[in-house]
């Protein structure tokens, strides 16, 4: 599994939806997600593509769906990637969905209803949750029982990778998941990608340790 360094001018016309994108942000909170599952990557979103309207040569913008705080809200958003990328402050990375699951599986319909759905309702950030999946050595008791920080899925709010992995599932991309349980590097290490992922902005000695290579299904409910 290797890393490319490429522009977005280059990246756009070949991204579809459903590719995620991974962010490793510079600031408190992101820098707290990091250190707590020893990672580069604090964030995640999933790409939309909308259509230009009345449009007959294809043109498409591609926007990114997440749970953020952007534009004064807290919570699922759809905002322009451009922009995305030009705004944000820290790494940037596309990690492409396998092109044989895409065309095979993933189901954009169910895909685009679920997640919209959620931008739609403006569904909050769920801010313990997001604690919780993130201190996975505290889940497992013994006897198969789980501890106090196991999230039982919940979708009244959403945390970033929590939304990108319901939305995957929706999909038909992944098996059935605990969603709620999922964080940010889990999301980037399942081998549900083409072998190589693109730095699109910022530092390119950072890696996402790990991509590519566990089962969604150990995420199961």
């Amino acid at each position: 599994m290797t890393m490319k360094a490429i522009s977005y001018e280059e990246a756009r016309p070949l991204m579809k939806p459903g590719d995620v994108i991974a962010f490793g942000g510079k600031g408190q909170l992101s820098e707290i997600i990091k250190f707590a599952t020893h990672s580069a990557v604090s964030h995640v979103g999933v790409i939309l593509q909308t259509k230009v309207v009345d449009d007959l040569t294809g043109r498409f913008f591609n926007q990114i769906i997440e749970s953020t705080s952007l534009h004064g809200f807290n919570g699922v958003t759809v905002s322009r990637f451009s922009d995305r990328l030009t705004d944000y402050d820290g790494e940037i990375w596309w990690l492409p969905l396998s092109q044989g699951l895409w065309q095979q599986k993933f189901d954009r319909k169910a895909f685009y209803d679920f997640l919209f759905n959620q931008a739609k309702e403006r569904k909050p950030y769920d801010m313990p949750q997001a604690i919780n999946s993130a201190l996975d050595h505290l889940d497992s008791l013994p006897g198969g029982l789980h501890g106090a920080n196991y999230n039982k899925e919940d979708f009244s709010r959403f945390f970033c990778s929590e939304l990108a992995a319901a939305g995957l599932e929706k999909s038909g991309a992944i098996p059935r998941v605990n969603a709620s349980e999922v964080t940010p590097i889990d999301l980037c290490r399942w081998n549900i990608y083409d072998p190589e992922y693109y730095l699109l902005k910022g530092d390119d000695s950072k890696r996402i340790k790990g991509f590519n290579s566990l089962a969604p299904g150990l995420w199961d409910i």
